[in-house]
């Protein structure tokens, strides 16, 4: 793969950074890597406050993490790239003011944002400018756009979430969602889904949405309850999935509960840990499987994941979000690689390892992972971390001899099931091609 210059960012982006300090700050490199890193400057618009700050602070904490790794040469391939901040506030209006703010400085790839209505707010201003690769799994762009996707798509998400109810007998699903860009997927999606034919048995008993800014679902919760569910998918993010979680527990409505994968950070286990129903699922890439001898690629991109947090501190998928966004733009960078040619090389991307899988943009183009990529997940409070309940596509059955590495309180690996991350054919991806 190629790498790509990205020439320093202006005036601008000195502005967007005033007003916010970091959770994380990465130890000081010596003066040349500084220099190196900051003429391959990448910006970054985040939800650092607001409603997906959950989400945003997670992803910005990981690549702050990536940007060291990367300027200290210990992940191969990789530029030494420099992260460059900006707060949408969690808001669509606010995205696009910065967006238009970073125009000038002429970036030839913008990372973000991380919830649905900002990325696909944002997404018309670069239809002839930079790339720009969305760490939402949630917007679905056109094949040929200049618009890049992180992770599993929310479609794969809830079919794979759909076929773990389905094998296990659940097949009264209830949904609830938010109004905004969100839960609007999920409306559009999921009834499709019961459809399908390979999801026979299952029906939609139920489909209420909120408004995010409630304070309440409590009169959504009780119709939703009066239709008798035998579990429930909860479509929305950050702060918005408390309203609901708090009103699941007030209704006494105790069925499993799935909600999308941009709420598997540890931040919003701790905070509703009061609230979470006893059987949680989120369905998500297969990130914390590090035990597959057969897919050692992949297992080395899950490690480089690891080692970048101490030994303290375990990564969630907030992590893996923004990760593997920065580790595709940075190996593929090159000096003097156009935006047009940036573009053209992550469009054929194919068997290259990272965290989630291997991606492959000739199959899905604009991602580069399908349903296979995908397992559901269940939290665990008694290790305060999540374990893989369904192998690949939700499916019960998972491949034999693999581990997860979720560990447990004292830090000790926990065995459990994992899934293939890798193509069909097994070989080993290679950032270098």
């Amino acid at each position: 793969m190629n790498r790509r210059w990205i020439f320093p960012l202006g005036s601008a982006v000195a502005l967007g950074l005033i007003g916010f300090s970091t959770a994380y700050k990465p130890a000081t490199q010596g003066p040349q890597k500084v220099a190196i890193a900051d003429r391959f400057a990448i910006p970054v618009v985040l939800p650092l406050t607001g409603s997906g700050s959950f989400l945003g602070r997670a992803e910005q904490e990981a690549l702050q993490r990536f940007e060291a790794q990367a300027r200290a040469g210990r992940i191969p391939g990789a530029m030494p790239v420099k992260f460059s901040f900006f707060d949408d506030q969690s808001s669509p209006q606010v995205a696009v003011q910065l967006v238009n703010q970073i125009m000038p400085s002429n970036p030839s790839v913008i990372l973000g944002s991380a919830l649905v209505g900002m990325c696909k707010a944002m997404a018309p201003l670069v239809k002839d400018g930079p790339v720009l690769y969305c760490l939402s799994p949630g917007i679905h762009p056109e094949p040929g756009s200049r618009v890049f996707t992180s992770s599993s798509s929310t479609k794969d998400l809830m079919a794979a979430t759909l076929a773990y109810f389905r094998a296990r007998g659940l097949t009264r699903i209830g949904l609830i969602t938010s109004i905004d860009a969100t839960g609007q997927d999920a409306r559009r999606s999921l009834p499709d889904l019961i459809k399908d034919s390979k999801l026979t048995g299952l029906t939609l008993v139920d489909n209420v949405f909120f408004n995010p800014g409630d304070i309440s679902a409590s009169a959504q919760i009780e119709h939703l309850k009066a239709r008798g569910p035998d579990a429930i998918v909860v479509w929305s993010t950050g702060a918005a999935v408390g309203i609901v979680l708090k009103g699941l527990v007030q209704a006494g409505l105790d069925v499993p509960v799935a909600t999308t994968d941009g709420n598997m950070t540890l931040a919003q286990m701790k905070q509703y840990s009061a609230i979470l129903p006893d059987e949680l699922l989120i369905p998500s890439p297969a990130w914390m499987m590090t035990n597959d001898p057969a897919h050692p690629a992949v297992v080395k991109a899950r490690r480089e994941l690891q080692a970048a947090y101490p030994a303290t501190q375990r990564p969630d998928f907030a992590a893996v979000l923004a990760w593997d966004p920065a580790l595709v733009v940075a190996s593929a960078l090159r000096p003097g690689m156009t935006a047009d040619v940036l573009n053209r090389k992550l469009e054929t991307l194919s068997d290259f390892p990272g965290t989630s899988g291997t991606y492959d943009m000739n199959v899905t183009p604009q991602r580069g992972l399908d349903l296979q990529s995908v397992v559901v997940n269940r939290w665990n409070p008694a290790t305060n971390y999540w374990e893989p309940v369904s192998g690949p596509g939700g499916t019960l059955q998972t491949p034999a001899g693999q581990t997860s590495d979720r560990r447990s309180t004292t830090g000790q690996p926990v065995n459990g099931p994992s899934a293939n991350g890798q193509p069909a054919n097994g070989q080993a991806g290679n950032r270098h091609a």
